[in-house]
C-alpha cells in the first residue's frame, strides 16, 4: 500500500524526491540544478540571476531567463504540492520546505545539536548525533555534476562532513575505542590523505592497540605526503603527539578499552599486497562483491571469481575487497599468485599451491607431506579450522582451483582470471569491462595532478580515450606524464594517436600492455591465434557471426564457437548478443602481430591477413548486393568477379530487413572500403562503394557519399579499369549535385560519359548524360538540359531501364515546370511516378510525387497538389533521407496554405525548417527556405519570410544555384515591399527579372502567385 507523507528532498550526493514511499522524477539537468540551487539555501528568496549562473556558470543563453521560469513551472507541475514548495517571493523563488522534509536541514540539526551536547559534556548523545549526520550523507551534491556553484556549495558541505568524521573519531577514542577504529580511520584517510586530524586520531588508535611501530610509521608517512604534495612539514599538534608516542607518555593510554576481545586464533598473517592509494572507480563492482559477503549463507566456501581482460584491474579490485573485509576474516589473509600468465613461468600446480599456503600459515616444513595429495589433504584439513580470506591470483582454469577448495569453511576465496571461470561450481562472478571515461578521466587526474589535469582537460579525456579506459593502460601513461614533467598531455596524446605505435608508447619500466596481451595470446593454441589475428582485421566496431565467418574462412557454427571461446578469454568484448567487439588496444594488438609473415613483428601486413581482408571484402559486397536489390529494385549491377570463396549471409527477405542491415553494418562498412583502399584491393573498393552510396543516400548522409565517391574515384583510377572509373565518376557527379559543387560534378559527368562512349557502354551514357542534364538545369543552362535529359530519356527508354527512366522523367519534369510547359512538367512527372510504382522503388516515387506536386502548385491547382502530397506523406516510411522528407513537408504547407489551411500546416514549416542533416543537402535546402518564406509572406510575417529569403539567397549564390537564387531574390522583393522598403524591393524585382531572363525561364512562382 503506498504511504503517504509530506514530500521528502534529499540533495547530500545524487538528486531524490519522495512522495511517500515514490520516487518523483523531476525532469532533466535543468531542471535538477535549479531545484538543488534552490534547496541549497533553504526559506531563502534566489533571484533568477542567481539560478541562471547555477545552471550555466558563465555560458548562459539569451533565453536563460525563460528556461529558469520553464524550469520552475515544470518542477511545480511534477512535484505535489509544487506551488507551496517552490514559492514566487519578489524578483525571485523560494524553497519553502521544513526540517523533516530536507536532508540537508537533518544534517545540518544533528550537527548543530551535536555541538552542543560536546559543549554540555553529554558525549555519548553527541556521538549519536554524530552518527545520525553522517548517515545521511551519500556523496556530493549532485554526485560532482552540478557545475561551478552547486561544486562550490558542495565543498563547503563536504568540508563540514569531514569535520564531523573526525570529530566522532576522537569522541569514540575519549570512549576507550581503538583497534576498532583502525579501518575506519584508514578509510577515511583514502578520501582525504592531507587531513592531519584523521592521521593523528590513526596514531592514536594504533598506538593504544599495542602497534607503536606502526603509529610511528603513519607519521612518515604523513611527513612525506605533506612534503611531496605542499612542501610543509606536519603541524605543532601532530609533532607532539609524535613525540608522545616514542616516549610512551602514559597520558596517551586514554580510559579503558571497550573493543572486543581479540580473536582466538592467534598468529594472524597477512601476505596480501597494498592497497592502491589511488584506486579509482570500480564502485559498482566492489559494492557487488560485498554484497555477496553480506548475503552468504551455507557451510562451503564462499567463492568470487573476478574474470577480465589483462590489464582490466582485477588483481586491484580483489585486493581492495580483501583489505576491506580483513577485520571480518581474523585468522589470516592470504595471496598467491597462480602464475597462469606470468612470462617465462609455468603455472603452480594445486600441490605446489597447497605447499605455498601452508607456508604462509606458518605451518614447519617438516610436517608438510613430501606426496601431492598428502599436501593438498593437509591444506584443505588447515583451511576448515581457520577463518580467513583466499586470493587466489592469475588463474589459469578451475583446474588449478578445485583440490584447494574444502568444506564446511568459514574462508572466503577471490579468484581472478584472464578466463571466465564457468566451470568453477557455487561461484559469484564478476566480469570486468573497461573502466567508465569518467573514472578514467578520474585516475589519470590522481597520478599526474588536478592543475595539470585541469590546464589541458580534452587532452585528459582524449588521454583517457587512447588509453582505450583499461586501467593498466591509463597507469602507464599517466606514470609516463608524470616522470617526465615538462611534456604536456596533448604531446602524449599526440604520440599515441599512431595506433601502429600506441603498443610501443603504453610501456613502462616492468608494465606493458603488449606484454599483458601476449601472454594471453600465447595462451591459446595455435587454431585460436590464427582466427584471434584474422579477426583482429576487422575495422569495424562489431561484427556479427556471418562477417566473422567470412574473415575466418570457417562455417557459421564454427565461427560461432571460436567467437564465444575468444570471449571468454576476454580477448573479445559482447554489448549486445550475437554482436561481438575488440577492444581498441587488443585490435592494435592483432594488427601488430598481422604486420609480419611470421605473426610477431611490426613489418609489412601478411598474406594471411590479406586474405582475410579480401574475403571480408567480398562478403559486404555479396551481402549488400542482396541488401540493395530489395531495398533499390529495378539498379543494374555491373559484372561481379568470381569470388574466392562462398560466404555464408545474414538472412534478408524483406526491403525492412535490408534497411535494418544497413543501417547496422553501414559504418563498419564504410570502414571496410577505408582498409581496403589502404591495403590496395582497388576492384573491391570501386564495387563495394557503388553499393554503399545508395544507403547513404537514403539517410542523407552527404558528405560521406561525396568522399566515399572520391575513394572510389582514387582507387579506379589506381587500378586503370575504365568501367569501374566510368561508374565511379558518375556516382561522384551526383555526390556533387547533392552537395552543392556543381561544376565538380559537370566535369565529373563529362568524364564519365567520354568514358561510356569509349566503352560502348549505352546504359552509361544513358545515366551519364541524364546526370549532366540535372546539374545544367540546377546551374540555369535550361535549354542544353532539356536536351541531354531528352536524349538520356530515349535511350533508358529503349534499353529498358525503368529506374533510371523515372529519374530522368522526375529531372526533365522540373526543366519543363521552369520553362513554364506545365502541361508537359505533369506528364513527365506522372510517368515517373508510374514507373517508380511498377517496380517497387519507393524512394523514386517520392521525388516523383513532390515533383508533380511543385508542377501543380505552379500552374495554380492547389487541390490536386495537396491530393498529390497526401499520397506522397502516406507513402513516406519511417526511414527517408531528411532532406527529401523536408522538401514534402514544405511543399504541403505551401499547398494547403494556399486553400486556406495555414495555421493547421504551420508545425510542417516548423518542422521542416529544424530537419537535422537539411544543412548536409544545400540544394533541397535553398529551396525549402525559399518555399517557407513565401509560407510566411502569405501569413503576414514578414520579418520571418525576409530572414528565410535573405538565408536562402546566400546560400544559392553561394553555390551557384542560379533558380533558387533567383527565386531568393523575388521573394526579398516581396518581403521588402510588404515592409515598405520600396527602393530595396524595386532593386530586387529588377535583379530577379534579370535572372530569369538570364536563364529563358518565366520564374514559375512569381506567376503561380
Amino acid at each position: 500500500m503506498r504511504q503517504t507523507g509530506p514530500i521528502r528532498f534529499s540533495i547530500l550526493g545524487s538528486l531524490e524526491c519522495w512522495d511517500g514511499d515514490e520516487r518523483v522524477h523531476v525532469g532533466g539537468p535543468v531542471n535538477e540544478r535549479v531545484l538543488v540551487t534552490l534547496l541549497l539555501e533553504p526559506q531563502r528568496v534566489l533571484p533568477v540571476h542567481r539560478l541562471i549562473e547555477a545552471v550555466w556558470d558563465q555560458d548562459a543563453p539569451a533565453t536563460a531567463a525563460h528556461q529558469v521560469r520553464k524550469a520552475v513551472a515544470e518542477l511545480r507541475q511534477r512535484i505535489p504540492d509544487g506551488r507551496t514548495l517552490i514559492a514566487t517571493d519578489g524578483p525571485g523563488y523560494r524553497a519553502a520546505v521544513t526540517l523533516e522534509q530536507l536532508d540537508l536541514l537533518q544534517f545540518t540539526d544533528a550537527l548543530q545539536r551535536a555541538r552542543d551536547h560536546i559543549a554540555a559534556g553529554r558525549t555519548t548523545e553527541a556521538t549519536a548525533l554524530l552518527r545520525t549526520a553522517l548517515a545521511l550523507w551519500r556523496g556530493p551534491v549532485l554526485s560532482g555534476s552540478g557545475g561551478a556553484v552547486v561544486d562550490a556549495a558542495s565543498a563547503s558541505l563536504e568540508e563540514r562532513r569531514t569535520t564531523a568524521v573526525e570529530q566522532l573519531f576522537e569522541l569514540r577514542l575519549e570512549a576507550g575505542e581503538s583497534a576498532a577504529l583502525i579501518a575506519e580511520i584508514r578509510e577515511a584517510i583514502r578520501d582525504n590523505p592531507l587531513r592531519e586530524p584523521l592521521r593523528g586520531h590513526l596514531m592514536l588508535a594504533l598506538y593504544r592497540s599495542g602497534r607503536q611501530a606502526e603509529a610511528l610509521e603513519e607519521y612518515g608517512t604523513i611527513r612525506a605526503v605533506l612534503d611531496e604534495e605542499l612542501g610543509i612539514q606536519p603541524g605543532t599538534s601532530l609533532r607532539e603527539l609524535h613525540q608522545a608516542i616514542l616516549r610512551n607518555d602514559p597520558s596517551l593510554n586514554g580510559p579503558a578499552p571497550t573493543d572486543p576481545a581479540a580473536p582466538a586464533v592467534s598468529g594472524g598473517r597477512s601476505t596480501l599486497p597494498y592497497d592502491l592509494r589511488d584506486f579509482t572507480g570500480r564502485e559498482e563492482e566492489l559494492h557487488k562483491l560485498l554484497g555477496f559477503v553480506e548475503d552468504a549463507d551455507g557451510s562451503g566456501p564462499l567463492i568470487v571469481a573476478i574474470d577480465g581482460m589483462g590489464g582490466s584491474g582485477k588483481t586491484s579490485l580483489a585486493v581492495r575487497a580483501a583489505h576491506r573485509l580483513a577485520e571480518r576474516y581474523p585468522d589470516a589473509q592470504l595471496h598467491l599468485d597462480l602464475r597462469g600468465y606470468t612470462p617465462d613461468e609455468e603455472p603452480l600446480t594445486p600441490a605446489a599451491a597447497a605447499e605455498a599456503l601452508l607456508r604462509m600459515l606458518g605451518v614447519p616444513g617438516e610436517r608438510i607431506p613430501d606426496d601431492p595429495q598428502g599436501r593438498i589433504a593437509l591444506w584443505r584439513a588447515t583451511m576448515i579450522k581457520h577463518r580467513m580470506i583466499l586470493l587466489l591470483d592469475n588463474v589459469v582454469d578451475e583446474s588449478q582451483v578445485r583440490p584447494l577448495l574444502a568444506s564446511p569453511t568459514s574462508t572466503i576465496v577471490l579468484v581472478t582470471s584472464r578466463a571466465l571461470l564457468v566451470d568453477l561450481d557455487a561461484a559469484h562472478s564478476i566480469s570486468l569491462g573497461t573502466m567508465a571515461p569518467p573514472d578514467s578521466v578520474a585516475l589519470i587526474v590522481s597520478i599526474i595532478g588536478e592543475r595539470r589535469a585541469q590546464a589541458e582537460p580534452e587532452a585528459v579525456a582524449e588521454l583517457a580515450d587512447l588509453s582505450g579506459h583499461l586501467p593498466l593502460a591509463l597507469r602507464i601513461a599517466a606514470a609516463r606524464l608524470r616522470k617526465r614533467p615538462r611534456w604536456s598531455v596533448r604531446y602524449l596524446v599526440d604520440r599515441l594517436r599512431d595506433d601502429t605505435h600506441r603498443l610501443a608508447e603504453l610501456s613502462a619500466g616492468e608494465r606493458s600492455v603488449e606484454v599483458t596481451l601476449r601472454l594471453s595470446y600465447e595462451g591459446l593454441d595455435a587454431g585460436y591465434r590464427k582466427s584471434f589475428r584474422l579477426l583482429g582485421q576487422y575495422p569495424g566496431a562489431e561484427l556479427d557471426v556471418y562477417t566473422a565467418a567470412a574473415l575466418l574462412d570457417l562455417g557459421l557454427r564454427d565461427a560461432e564457437d571460436v567467437l564465444e571461446y575468444l570471449l571468454d578469454m576476454h580477448l573479445v568484448q559482447q554489448h549486445e548478443p550475437g554482436r561481438y567487439a575488440f577492444h581498441d588496444l587488443v585490435r592494435s594488438f592483432a594488427h601488430m602481430l598481422s604486420r609480419t609473415r611470421h605473426s610477431g613483428g611490426t613489418g609489412e601486413f601478411s598474406e594471411e591477413a590479406a586474405g582475410a581482408v579480401r574475403r571480408l571484402m567480398e562478403y559486404s559486397l555479396t551481402a549488400s548486393d542482396v541488401a540493395c536489390d530489395l531495398l533499390f529494385p529495378g539498379r543494374v549491377r555491373m559484372a561481379r568477379p568470381t569470388p574466392s570463396f562462398r560466404p555464408e549471409l545474414t538472412p534478408l527477405r524483406t526491403p525492412e530487413a535490408a534497411r535494418d542491415w544497413f543501417e547496422r553494418e553501414q559504418d563498419s562498412l564504410l570502414a571496410a572500403i577505408a582498409l581496403a583502399f589502404r591495403r590496395n584491393l582497388d576492384r573491391e573498393v570501386a564495387l563495394l562503394a557503388a553499393n554503399v552510396v545508395f544507403h547513404l543516400d537514403l539517410r542523407g548522409r552527404l558528405d560521406e557519399f561525396l568522399a566515399l565517391c572520391h575513394t572510389a574515384v582514387a582507387a579506379a583510377r589506381r587500378l586503370g579499369e575504365a568501367d569501374l572509373l566510368r561508374l565511379s565518376l558518375s556516382n561522384l557527379a551526383v555526390a556533387c549535385w547533392k552537395r552543392g559543387r556543381f561544376e565538380d560534378g559537370i566535369a565529373a559527368a563529362v568524364e564519365a560519359h567520354e568514358l561510356a562512349v569509349e566503352l560502348g557502354d549505352r546504359r552509361g551514357q544513358a545515366k551519364d548524360t541524364g546526370v549532366l542534364g540535372l546539374l545544367l538545369a540546377t546551374t540555369g543552362r535550361f535549354d542544353e538540359a532539356l536536351s541531354r535529359l531528352e536524349q538520356s530519356i530515349a535511350l533508358k527508354r529503349e534499353l529498358g531501364a525503368e529506374r533510371a527512366e523515372a529519374e530522368s522523367l522526375s529531372n526533365i519534369s522540373a526543366v519543363h515546370m521552369e520553362r513554364g510547359d506545365f502541361q508537359e512538367a505533369v506528364r513527365t512527372a506522372t510517368r515517373s511516378v508510374h514507373l517508380a510504382r511498377k517496380i517497387g522503388a519507393l524512394e523514386k516515387e517520392l521525388v516523383g510525387l513532390g515533383d508533380l506536386a511543385q508542377a501543380q502548385l505552379a500552374m495554380g491547382d492547389a487541390e490536386a497538389a495537396a491530393r498529390t502530397l497526401g499520397t506522397a506523406r502516406d507513402r513516406m516510411p519511417a526511414v527517408v533521407a531528411p532532406a527529401e522528407r523536408a522538401l514534402l513537408l514544405i511543399l504541403s504547407a505551401e499547398a494547403e496554405g494556399r486553400l486556406g489551411h495555414r495555421h493547421q500546416v504551420l508545425h510542417w514549416v516548423e518542422e521542416a525548417l529544424a530537419t537535422k542533416g537539411l544543412e548536409d543537402a544545400p540544394v533541397r535546402e535553398a529551396t525549402v527556405w525559399n518555399t517557407a518564406g513565401r509560407f510566411f509572406h502569405r501569413c503576414g510575417d514578414h520579418q520571418r519570410a525576409l530572414r528565410l529569403h535573405r538565408q536562402a539567397h546566400a546560400s544559392a549564390a553561394r553555390l551557384g544555384h542560379r533558380v533558387e537564387e533567383a527565386y531568393a531574390l523575388d521573394g526579398l522583393a516581396q518581403a521588402l515591399a510588404a515592409l515598405g522598403h520600396t527602393a530595396e524591393a524595386a532593386e530586387r524585382t529588377d535583379a530577379a527579372h534579370a535572372a530569369f531572363r538570364a536563364m529563358g525561364i518565366p520564374g514559375r512562382i512569381h506567376r503561380a502567385d
